[in-house]
């Protein structure tokens, strides 16, 4: 029987959702060990002259702790 944890990270991206998504999860499995998956929170957009400048997720991501 194995025992997971889930903790929030906050990622963003000037290209897009899933590029944020990708770059959150990356992060995470560098410091965290045993990541088995993530999921979008929220997501939101910051706004620069009219335009998407920044996109932002809010991941809770899951980990297996070791024995």
């Amino acid at each position: 029987m194995s025992v997971a944890r889930v903790t929030e990270i906050i990622a963003s991206s000037p290209k897009s959702f899933e590029d944020a998504v990708a770059i959150g999860i990356a992060r995470a499995s560098k410091t965290l060990q045993n990541v088995t998956e993530a999921w979008v929170q929220s997501q939101k957009v910051s706004v620069k002259d009219g335009k998407a400048a920044e996109y932002r997720v809010i991941l809770k991501v899951t980990f297996i702790l070791k024995d």
